[in-house]
């Protein structure tokens, strides 16, 4: 079977922002689409979002020069964290490094989630042992990464990560000068070292460290306080700190959205302002940020974050142009059908509880088919349910006829209820299966891509696939069976409770079910009034 026109199948590194094409994000403007420069020069766009800051700011004081944070050493307790918390793996690889002599602490988001009482998605730990020590102490165990190596200790099925100060602190590289600024007068060697490794962090909320044997939390960045106040900010100025990793910016994002935190003034500049250095980074690292964005619980509140910022024009066009002709505004707190289907899946998922990749691409596809061609909700009830069932459509018209629920007619997508007979109906179902396999296509067509902001010529023109070949064929998967036949020996899932294990790994009947679902719940919502 030939594909037309995917990027993928173009040539071996596939998916490329044309540096003709990037563009620069300027003033955001609530009518339009975001007033926009042509990036020339990236240096002397960076120089000039750094001078429009620190000029517009210059009477209030800018973040940029900080006064140094207290540094606090608080009693785990009191922040409510216990021991319990931490899951057992975790506990074993703790103990096993602990009982040899070294120090351990765990670091970053998740002392961050433990303080807000939140099941963190992951637990990471930091030692005084170099990694070739953690190589002995565990009898599976491996070195990834070669800017930043860490050991990935795996027990069971869990695979639990552990880095090493003596690696951080060669990959220290901040001014002298700037490494003295934040020292206290009566600290130690200890203070030093952990401090040096907080100021690695990217967000001073994921720069805390805990210590689970003296039950002490360390705070050299501020990070407490900025929990309290629900404020997401950069551990050194946001401008340095983006230029040397661009994906913090997509971090910064995503923290943000997941937490309902809001951005320090600064910050948010600079999300704004350097937004367009995310292009340097590779599709594999864009898939894997969006995936974290999308599949674990705080979708809608990342796309709009995304949409605020001017990042969505860049990362998905198609989408960006979908917010534009429905006249949906940068801070617009009003919702539509693409974040209602959002919203639906984020109510089904958890950081523990994430989902395949390969759903939240096949929920963008449908959107996408269905906003290009707007169905009778009673289409897309069939639909949902074909999909469910593996492509029995006579089954699954018999059960949408029996839906008395009133849909949503609040959807530009959904067209006023027609009587439509069995024939009828089957067609359209099958045509609504064949443009949602377009609609795929095309969001993995660089040129179609490059197309979707065409009509605006403020906005910036990105060419950004990050989908590869064997998702692209993963997600069609989804559909095939309304299309074709339906699947033989296929049995579909029982009950509605979701093996999220399953739906993690990508198990394609606990998908079509999640899938269904979501989609069933948007059209025919519980709580319509």
């Amino acid at each position: 079977m030939a594909i037309p026109r995917l990027a993928f199948a173009c040539k071996p590194r596939c998916f490329s922002l044309r540096p003709s094409l990037v563009h620069c994000l300027g003033k955001v403007g609530f009518g339009s689409v975001a007033a926009i420069q042509p990036l020339d020069d990236s240096e002397s766009i960076i120089k000039h979002a750094i001078l429009n800051y620190d000029h517009s700011h210059a009477k209030e004081g800018s973040e940029s020069s900080r006064r140094k944070p207290e540094w606090k050493k608080l009693n785990a307790k009191d922040l409510g964290i216990s021991t319990s918390m931490i899951d057992r793996p975790t506990r074993k690889v703790l103990n096993g490094l602990k009982k040899k002599g070294y120090e351990v602490y765990l670091v970053g988001g998740c002392v961050r989630d433990l303080i807000l009482k939140r099941t963190p998605k992951d637990f990471d730990i930091l030692t005084s042992a170099e990694l070739k020590e953690v190589m002995r102490a565990f009898s599976r165990c491996q070195i990834v990464g070669k800017r930043f190596p860490i050991c990935h200790v795996h027990l069971d099925d869990t695979i639990v990560e552990v880095s090493s100060f003596s690696t951080c602190g060669r990959n220290f590289s901040r001014g002298f000068n700037y490494e003295f600024e934040g020292l206290d007068d009566g600290c130690d060697e200890k203070d030093y070292i952990r401090w040096r490794n907080c100021l690695q962090r990217d967000l001073t909320i994921n720069s805390l460290m805990f210590d689970p044997y003296a039950r002490i939390v360390y705070d050299y960045t501020g990070g407490i306080k900025d929990i309290k106040k629900a404020k997401v900010r950069t551990v050194i100025p946001a401008s340095t700190s983006f230029q040397e990793d661009c994906a913090r910016i997509l971090r910064a994002i995503r923290i943000a959205a997941r937490l309902g935190f809001r951005f320090s003034r600064e910050t948010a500049h600079f999300v704004k302002h350097l937004s367009f250095s995310i292009s340097r980074l590779d599709r594999g690292r864009l898939l894997m940020e969006m995936n974290y964005m999308l599949a674990y619980g705080s979708a809608e509140a990342s796309l709009r974050l995304l949409w605020k910022f001017g990042l969505l024009e860049l990362l998905l066009p198609i989408q960006a142009a979908y917010f534009v002709r429905r006249g949906f505004r940068r801070r617009d707190t009003r919702s539509n059908m693409l974040l209602s289907l959002f919203s639906n899946l984020d109510k089904l998922l958890a950081p523990d509880r994430p989902c395949h990749s390969s759903l939240w691409i096949a929920i963008l596809a449908f959107h996408k088919a269905l906003f290009d061609h707007p169905r009778d909700p009673l289409v897309v009830a069939v639909f949902s349910l074909a999909v469910y069932n593996g492509g029995d459509i006579l089954e699954a018209v018999n059960i949408a006829r029996k839906i008395t629920k009133s849909y949503d007619n609040s959807f530009y997508e959904l067209l006023e209820p027609r009587d439509l007979d069995f024939q009828t109906l089957k067609d359209e179902v099958m045509d609504l299966a064949a443009s949602i396999k377009g609609a795929l296509s095309k969001m993995t067509d660089e040129y179609f891509v490059s197309q979707a902001m065409a009509g605006y010529p403020q906005a910036p023109i990105s060419d950004l696939v990050f989908i590869p070949l064997a998702l692209y064929l993963r997600v069609s998967r989804i559909f095939e069976c309304v299309i074709g036949r339906a699947e033989r020996g296929f049995v579909s899932k029982q009950g509605s409770e979701i093996d999220y294990e399953s739906l993690a790994m990508g198990s394609m009947p606990e998908v079509r079910h999640t899938f269904a679902r979501i989609v069933f719940d948007t059209v025919y919502p519980l709580n319509l009034s």
